[in-house]
């Protein structure tokens, strides 16, 4: 199983404790040392699954716009995007568990004409104004289609890391990454009010597969 390059810090400080604790629990605890170091094993495995890196055959798009996470699509709905477009747009949040793939992706292709980060709160993640509150990062791209879509990766309760590696005047490619997020979290993406929603509240979505809606060229 491929790992993140964002694993090596947290999967190093992870094997650390896992030994020095196993290496008590023996020491103390002899033959119920188990009883400890199984369930450790358990959270020490999770680790290494939540920092796994899936295979994906990331395909070419135009129109259409992808899910930048796996998650579930909790939000759908039009709102003010105060930031950057400074209108009305279609909000599409997808929410990410502890055991979903953390890779963030570009939604559609195109030019990154904006980035910024936030420093914020900690709301839980699928609260509504943990949008506009929490720590965030914002990003905006100019689609060969002439639209600009705005997203937004979202820190929750539990994450405290996120990482995003665009810069301005980057060439965005639709499913494939452009940063990573430590823990359970959010995106939001933003699109134009004409834009055709294809996915539902509900979805669980595949990040750089599952295509969310479409927009008219």
């Amino acid at each position: 199983m491929k790992l993140h390059k964002e694993s090596k810090g947290t999967i190093t400080v992870a094997t650390i404790l896992f030994i020095i604790i196993s290496v008590l629990a023996i020491y103390f605890l002899k033959m119920w040392s188990l009883l400890i170091i199984m369930p450790l094993l358990v959270i020490y495995s999770l680790v290494f699954w939540f920092f796994r890196v899936p295979l994906r055959d990331i395909l070419e798009h135009r129109e259409n716009v992808i899910a930048p996470v796996d998650g579930k699509v909790v939000m759908i709905k039009e709102v003010d995007e105060t930031e950057f477009l400074k209108g009305k747009a279609i909000q599409v949040s997808i929410f990410m568990s502890p055991l979903n793939v953390h890779i963030c992706r570009y939604p559609v292709s195109g030019d990154v004409i904006y980035k910024k980060y936030h420093p914020g709160k900690y709301l839980v993640a699928w609260h509504e104004k943990s949008s506009t509150e929490n720590e965030r990062t914002t990003v905006a791209i100019k689609t060969p289609t002439n639209h600009e879509v705005v997203f937004r990766q979202i820190a929750g309760y539990v994450a405290r890391r996120i990482v995003f590696y665009c810069n301005e005047g980057d060439q965005a490619k639709a499913g494939h990454e452009f940063g990573f997020i430590k823990f359970g979290s959010r995106m939001d993406v933003f699109l134009p009010l004409d834009t055709e929603i294809i996915c539902k509240i509900g979805d669980i979505t595949k990040g750089g597969l599952d295509v969310i809606a479409r927009m008219k060229d």
